[in-house]
Parts: C-alpha cells; structure tokens; sequence
C-alpha cells in the first residue's frame, strides 16, 4: 500500500499512460481515423470500430442553451401514449455531420406538424400520469388500485370532465375511488395531504366521478368500514395482534347489539373500539394518540365511546 502521495499519483500516472498507449494500438482502424462518444462508448466514425467506454462523469452546469444541447446525453425517444418518435433539435446528423440551412427549415418544419397533430387529450394525460405515479409510489398503493385509476381518469379525460377544472383533483379523485373500489385501507385525507390538494376540489371531483363515470364502467363504490380501518389503525399504534381481534370483537357485538351507525364517521367508531380494547389488553394508548391517529377528535372519540359502551 502506497502512503506517499507522490507515488500514488507517479503509479497513476503510468497506469493511463499504458491505457493510452494500449488504445492507440487499438486505434489503428483505417487511413482516416475519427473518434466520436457515441452512447457511452468512443466510436470511430468512418469504419465504425468500437475503441472502448466512456464512463459518465458528473454532471457539468449549463448557462446557455448551446452548452444545454452540447452536454445533453439522454432525451427522450418514445410516450407511453401520443407520437412515440420525438425529433430533437440536434444540429448534427446521425454521423456528426452539421446539418444544413435547408435540413434544419424541414425537421423545424416537421417538428412543429408533429406536435400539431398531438390532441388535447394526450397533452392531459402527459400532465396527469407521472402525478399519479407519484402519489402511488408515495402512498404505496398496489399496481391493480393504480391501473383501476388511470382506467378512471382516461374515462374523465375522454368525456371532457377537467375542462375548467383542476386536474390534480381528478387524479386524486380517480385515486380515492378506486381505493373504495377495491376496498383498501387508506383515507381521503391522506390523499389530500400527500397530494397538497384542497378536499374541497377533491370531494367535487369524487362527486363527479362516482355521478358520471363508475355507473358507465360497472363498478361499485364502496363507502369506508370500520372493520378494515382497525387494522390500519392498529398497526399504526403499534398494537399486538391481540388487540386488533379484541377490537373488532366489540365492534361487531354492538352491531349486533342494535349500534346505529348511519351518519357516524367510521374512523370514530373504530378509534373508540380500538380504545377499550387496549385498556382491556393493557396496551396503554392515550385518547389523544387514537384520536390523531384516527384522524379525529377527542370529543368524538369519547362519545363514541359511550355508544359503543351502551350496547355492550
């Protein structure tokens, strides 16, 4: 192992030395050489020989939009929907060759006929499809909630429902609904947050979309229960499994029992059985830590609790 710093460098410097030497041997491809990096590779031109890798280095600040295009490497070629071949605004041919006056009139040309034919609707759905990509992906909703809803927002799209609306409250309500659809346990307010968007526009959206959309595509919107919201909130308490059962217990003996539920918000029924079920099993949680877990408040919570206690 080297400890001098000056010997380190004298053995790296003889190392590219080497390289080079190595390559230039390599390089004697034909009478005209002319190297070009092509793809993360150095390509000769003319005969087309590969001479080895060009490994990608950081990445180099561009002030103008020559150094942009001149330090660009990747760009896109292919949509998942609309025209799948994009024509750059490259000034060079596929063999470097600069391009004429009369070539950039008709790939300007071309371009601008190409991004004519794009429909309002493609246009939507590039604006619409990362940001539901990316609430999923941070919401970690499964792939068959996240194709339900894209299917949603494309039945929106086509008939025209976002024109003078927002389309982030279409996307987070295409979202909701099909959660509700395939009955998974998240809320609207998780949505909302996670999304940054007002549940004023949501719920308008959601209005909406379960009006005017679910009944032409056959499929049922299915309001929240608290059975499935104990689960979540349990394990987001950190509860044994002990208490998740005990709790779902006393929730379905005051059904049972005659426990009016139409009109009341699940998430307080469920916060409140989960409550006397941690007192029974000695899983101390405070009615404070249900309450903004469940997203709820305290009086709620309390009340509910009584309900519950009086059909027990």
């Amino acid at each position: 192992m080297l400890y001098n710093y000056r010997d380190r460098l004298r053995v790296e410097d003889e190392e590219s030395l080497n390289k080079n030497n190595e390559r230039s041997e390599l390089t004697k491809c034909c009478n005209n050489p002319s190297f070009k990096q092509k793809g993360g590779e150095i390509v000769c031109i003319n005969c087309g020989i590969v001479i080895g890798e060009n490994l990608v280095e950081n990445e180099r600040r561009a002030y103008s939009m020559e150094e942009i295009e001149k330090r660009r490497r990747t760009e896109p070629r292919w949509r998942e929907f609309g025209p799948r071949t994009m024509l750059s605004n490259s000034k060079k041919d596929s063999n470097g060759k600069l391009i004429g006056a009369r070539g950039k009139t008709l790939f300007s040309r071309l371009s601008k006929i190409q991004n004519s034919l794009v429909s309002s609707i493609e246009r939507n759905f590039w604006e619409a499809k990362p940001k539901l990509k990316i609430l999923c992906s941070k919401m970690n909703i499964p792939e068959y909630i996240k194709e339900t809803a894209w299917k949603i927002y494309t039945m929106v799209a086509k008939k025209r429902l976002t024109m003078g609306r927002s389309i982030e409250g279409f996307v987070c309500a295409a979202l909701y609904s099909a959660i509700r659809i395939h009955e998974f346990p998240r809320l609207l307010e998780e949505v909302c947050e996670i999304s940054m968007t007002p549940r004023r526009t949501v719920h308008k959206s959601l209005g909406l979309i379960v009006r005017e959309i679910l009944p032409v595509m056959g499929l049922k919107y299915n309001p929240i229960r608290a059975e499935h919201l104990i689960f979540k909130f349990c394990n987001d308490l950190g509860l044994s499994m002990k208490t998740q059962k005990k709790a779902l217990h006393i929730l379905i003996k005051a059904s049972r029992n005659g426990l009016f539920r139409s009109g009341k918000d699940p998430k307080g029924l469920a916060g409140s059985a989960i409550y006397m079920a941690a007192k029974k099993t000695k899983d101390h949680k405070t009615q404070t830590e249900i309450s903004e877990t469940a997203k709820i408040t305290e009086v709620t919570l309390r009340s509910r609790i009584k309900d519950i206690e009086n059909k027990i």
